[in-house]
């Protein structure tokens, strides 16, 4: 009997993708939880975990094909003794992992489907042994997360077989482009011209992009700061950073800096739930630091950065930013943000205003810190001119949660921090 794998839910608005690689041929005898595809979705390429044991009858698409939710990807053939084990429908989310195999005596209708939750949280599972249906997930849509496997393991959480309720806040994803976009001219009829397909991240970006913008009035505030004893610090200890296998950027001290003004301001670690008239606050400080990659930005989350030393921040995101690059991180990767962080610096960008990375309320952007004329005041009161190294900083905010008169405050706080490694270190508690 033939069973269709067809591609489920992706959640996170996520209703398409591109595929990457097919990684069987047909004939192939595939085992429960073989990898037989890699597809990219919304910035990442995941692998999809076969939920049969059987052989490949069928293959139905190909590298570069966009398929959608609910498409027929490829069939198997059942064989042995998995010819008795009922398919389990595939409608389950693309994170989920394989179904787990019934003992002989418990009917193939009564087996339960497959638990949500990405390749690298399940191989994770496997190593410590822990069942993930026993597992409490605190992940959108019923998601175990690599986190709560280990909290699990390390007796954190009770065992609930039962997934417990969560009550996302959901987002229908915008089209493309807006309903009333007009229908473009034919240019060729003024010269040649060449078609580059709109697809896979920058298709991701701008379905992103223009649900921030419809959804959230943007305002910025710019401060510039002097970050020459700053710069002083890092270059005394990039070497030793480096030793480590990180970088010691300025980014990576923007983080803290910016972990601490989100601490006197949470609001700007929130996200707005207008349909339930309320402000949710987020009591942890995961932070997206944007990626500059060949194939579009692409924003992984950096997690727990009020935990982390700076030294381990250095090499957490310099081995983060270097799998981003490689196209090698996984929807968890992506997913849960508080607050981001874009730098256009090392390009030798100036001042620009980011586009909040919805359903966040801030993001940070920073620009090239330059050398420039500025008044420096002794202790004496005595002013000289001095040549000082200066970090633009525009912060683009959601007016329906915060005003001006806090961002300017929140900036202050980021100011402060980094504005002498002494003040940066007092900032980290």
């Amino acid at each position: 009997m033939a069973q269709a794998f067809k591609l489920p839910d992706l959640g996170e608005g996520i209703h398409e993708g591109e595929v990457l690689a097919v990684l069987v041929g047909i004939g192939d005898a595939i085992k429960e939880g073989d990898l037989i595809l890699e597809v990219e979705t919304d910035k990442a390429a995941v692998e999809i975990p076969s939920p049969y044991t059987g052989k490949v009858s069928e293959i139905l698409v190909k590298p570069g094909d966009t398929v959608k939710v609910g498409d027929v990807m490829m069939r198997f053939a059942s064989n042995g003794a998995a010819a008795a084990v009922k398919a389990v429908p595939v409608e389950a989310p693309l994170k989920a992992g394989p179904p787990p195999v019934p003992a002989p005596d418990v009917a193939p209708e009564n087996r339960p489907g497959p638990v949500p939750a990405s390749p690298a949280t399940r191989r994770l599972a496997r190593e410590l042994g822990v069942d993930l249906r026993d597992v409490p997930p605190s992940g959108p849509a019923g998601l175990v997360t690599a986190e709560d496997v280990r909290a699990f393991a390390a007796g954190d959480q009770p065992a609930a077989h039962e997934p417990q309720p969560v009550a996302p806040i959901t987002v229908k994803a915008p089209p493309t482009q807006l309903p009333d976009t007009p229908t473009l001219p034919d240019f060729a009829q003024w010269g040649p011209v060449t078609a580059v397909a709109f697809r896979s991240i920058r298709r991701a970006t701008a379905r992103q992009m223009a649900l921030a913008w419809q959804q959230i009035p943007h305002v910025s505030s710019q401060m510039e700061i002097d970050i020459t004893d700053l710069e002083a610090f890092r270059q005394k200890h990039k070497d030793a950073v480096r030793a480590e296998g990180g970088r010691l950027t300025l980014t990576i001290l923007a983080l803290k800096a910016a972990t601490a003004a989100l601490k006197h301001y949470p609001n700007f670690n929130s996200s707005l739930d207008p349909a339930n008239e309320r402000i949710i606050q987020k009591n942890h400080f995961h932070i997206g630091v944007a990626v500059d990659t060949d194939d579009g930005l692409i924003v992984p989350v950096v997690r727990d950065v009020d935990r982390k030393s700076i030294t381990e921040l250095a090499v957490e995101v310099f081995q983060l930013a270097e799998k981003t690059r490689a196209r090698k991180t996984s929807l968890e990767d992506l997913q849960g943000g508080t607050f981001t962080i874009t730098n256009t610096g090392a390009l030798g960008g100036g001042q620009s205003t980011p586009i909040i990375n919805y359903p966040q309320v801030a993001i940070l952007g920073m620009g090239a810190a330059q050398l420039k004329p500025t008044v420096v005041t002794d202790a004496r009161g005595n002013n000289t001119i001095a040549p000082r190294l200066i970090l633009p900083l525009v912060l683009s905010f959601d007016h329906r949660v915060v005003d001006g008169a806090e961002a300017v405050r929140f900036l202050q706080v980021i100011r402060k921090a980094l504005g002498s490694p002494e003040n940066l270190l007092l900032t980290m508690s």
